[in-house]
């Protein structure tokens, strides 16, 4: 707040002094004289594109925007970015050499190319029997897209996608169940550009029509001082109680999570105020940084928004975005109750208190600053929910918060702030196309070798009908496509390949796509990829490695939760309200015991000892909430009532021990 009412240390003071950058622009070269000029430029018009196209509005008189001419040109105006981003090597850090404006002039021309000869590709069946010509620039531009991926990615990522989009020359090859119908290498690649099926399948046209406007909206977001807010925001609500640097940390998480969409920028654009204010008070820096990596982990999930993901899952479900969103609910809330009681615990057994109350902004303040930001999340959510204008809301609530900023003295962005908001939208933009049309090639090499077909009933066949198996297989299988991809990429891949089987196994479609949102961004917090951790490292002073082996703890209810609702869709709201009622009663029972288990430390009761009778308690604690939280019958065999009678049990009996430990602990103290 501009009132002096918390030290600087405590904030970070967005709106005082030139928007905050976009955690992205921590990575890659300065941006600076003509890419700048560029990338304004670019985001100018991808988003004319996109309005063009989702409205109707014909811009361009004559132009027949049919839909792959619209995906070639929005690729036009992004892709080519990431050569004036990205250097070739990691450690170049000198200006744009003259080899990357040229990979990124014949990227843009090869686009344009295609997008020109867009109605010639649908009518003539390119995918299946393009010209020579067509045939030699989709090879330039398939090697374009895998450097573009390489260098956002890294090359473990770029060599995968590369080997599975060659997989067509000699699927023939390839034994059961993987085997499929041969391509020479020239049908291969003119159909990964060509065909509605690959590179401009999908995925690309989840973004083209929903994510970009999320995209464009979480910078915005960033730009008008929305990450202090939050910040600010949750600093009054909760910077008073024990631990509450470290809980506010998670509200804040939670809150521009969920617009964002993003893991990493959250880290960054939450965890520059939030970890420090906790080391400040006491929290062990890779504790801190923990923190903060798991709760913007877990933000991704939460309702209201669920950034950009929630959607394409709407549009792949045929749903709306209210039952998506309905559904998300109580998944989340057992993700952050359990998150919030083991910072509790930690923060009871290291007797650290609240912040002070001259550290602590006024909600009064907070409100008076911000207030502008509500009437733009009231008509997001009303558009979303009310009106379902899944694609249009974001649109309409970015233009609101742009006009209600700039219509402010004290927000208002200058020509320079307006231009940086710009370039950090094409940015985003950019990075995301790169790793989504790679991704495609890897739908392409399945369907056009028939193998998309028959995956799904070989996947159920290997896995022998048990869908717990398929699960762990499943879980597994997100965790490895998680490393390196953002949430929604790896969400829409998978839920091609993935959510079918799980599907056919007999479980929830809902609950299925949720499962695989959900561990895929399990690697985000995960040694040895975890992105979060990454970038949390910087913030907390600490290894990545450090911060990430205590993320896996305090994350627990990451990899547990989404077995518990996919196994028990009760937990998704679906059935009587009865039932429902019933289980998610146990499942936040269960997730609490589970949580002080992980911690050691029981509210009421006090720290768990560690000796052998005090790590039998917490075995018993842990087996015992599980059950509660995920009492299904496909998890152990037995019964509903079985389960939840053994879990109760187990759960009293380990209460009971530790009060014990604890008493007898507390006499032997008293005693001379």
């Amino acid at each position: 707040m501009r009132d002096g009412s918390q030290p600087a240390a405590a904030h970070r003071h967005v709106g005082d002094a030139a928007p905050m950058q976009m955690p992205e622009e921590l990575e890659g070269r300065p941006i600076t004289g003509l890419a700048r000029v560029l990338f304004a430029i670019a985001a100018i018009v991808s988003t004319t594109l996109a309005l063009n196209q989702l409205l109707n509005l014909q811009l361009l008189v004559g132009v027949v925007f049919i839909e792959n001419r619209y995906l070639f040109l929005l690729a036009a105006s992004l892709l080519p970015l990431i050569f004036l981003i990205f250097p070739a090597r990691k450690d170049a850090n000198q200006p744009t050499p003259w080899y990357d404006w040229l990979i990124a002039t014949l990227c843009f021309t090869l686009l344009v190319w295609f997008a020109v000869e867009a109605e010639r590709i649908l009518s003539e069946g390119w995918e299946y029997g393009a010209p020579a010509i067509a045939k030699v620039f989709a090879g330039l531009l398939w090697l374009i897209i895998l450097e573009a991926l390489r260098r956002t990615s890294g090359w473990p990522m770029a060599l995968i996608v590369g080997t599975f989009s060659l997989y067509p020359i000699f699927a023939d090859v390839i034994p059961n169940p993987l085997k499929g119908n041969p391509q020479t290498l020239t049908d291969t690649l003119a159909y990964h550009l060509t065909s509605a099926e690959s590179a401009f399948g999908i995925p690309m046209r989840a973004f083209a029509e929903i994510v970009v406007g999320f995209i464009i909206f979480g910078v915005a977001l960033n730009y008008t001082g929305g990450g202090k807010f939050f910040n600010d925001l949750a600093f009054a609500m909760v910077g008073r109680f024990r631990g509450g640097a470290a809980q506010v940390g998670i509200i804040s998480s939670a809150l521009q999570g969920s617009i964002s969409g993003s893991v990493i920028s959250n880290v960054i654009s939450s965890g520059i105020v939030t970890i420090p204010a906790m080391k400040r008070t006491g929290f062990r820096a890779d504790y801190a940084g923990a923190v903060e990596a798991v709760a913007s982990t877990g933000a991704v999930l939460m309702p209201p928004v669920m950034g950009s993901t929630a959607f394409v899952m709407a549009s792949f479900l045929g749903k709306s975005y209210g039952e998506i969103a309905l559904a998300a609910t109580v998944p989340a809330l057992l993700f952050y109750i359990a998150l919030v009681v083991q910072v509790d615990g930690y923060s009871a057994q290291l007797g650290l208190g609240g912040m002070r109350k001259d550290e602590l902004p006024r909600m009064r303040s907070v409100m008076k600053e911000g207030w502008f930001y509500i009437p733009v999340f009231a008509l997001l959510v009303f558009l979303l929910v009310s009106l379902q204008e899944e694609a249009m809301a974001p649109f309409y609530a970015t233009a609101l918060l742009i006009a209600i900023n700039q219509a402010l003295p004290q927000h208002r962005l200058n020509w320079s702030g307006l231009i940086d908001l710009g370039v950090a939208i094409a940015r985003g933009l950019a990075e995301l196309v790169a790793i989504l049309m790679a991704i495609g090639f890897i739908i392409g090499s399945l369907s056009v070798t028939g193998l998309a077909g028959t995956l799904a009933n070989d996947l159920v066949y290997l896995a022998g009908g048990a869908p717990l198996l398929l699960l762990i297989m499943g879980a597994i299988t997100s965790f490895i496509f998680g490393m390196g991809m953002t949430v929604t990429a790896c969400y829409i891949f998978l839920a091609i390949v993935l959510a079918p089987p799980l599907i056919k196994a007999g479980l929830d479609p809902l609950a299925v796509h949720l499962f695989i949102m959900y561990w895929g961004m399990v690697s985000f917090i995960t040694p040895p990829v975890a992105l979060a951790t990454f970038a949390a490292a910087p913030l907390a002073g600490v290894s990545a490695m450090r911060i990430g082996w205590q993320s896996i703890r305090l994350g627990t209810a990451i990899y547990v939760v989404p077995f518990c609702f996919v196994l028990n869709p009760a937990l998704l709201l679906m059935g009587d309200t009865a039932t429902v009622a019933l289980n998610v009663s146990l499942a936040f029972a269960g997730i609490v015991v589970v949580a002080a288990a992980l911690q050691g430390y029981v509210l009421g009761i006090g720290s768990i000892p560690r000796h052998a009778g005090g790590w039998l308690a917490r075995l018993l604690m842990f087996g015992g909430g599980l059950l509660l939280a995920a009492p299904s019958p496909r998890l152990t065999g037995f019964s509903f009532a079985v389960n939840v009678t053994a879990g109760t049990i187990a759960a009293v009996m380990a209460l009971l021990m530790i009060f014990a430990f604890v008493r007898k602990t507390e006499r032997g103290r008293i005693l001379p």
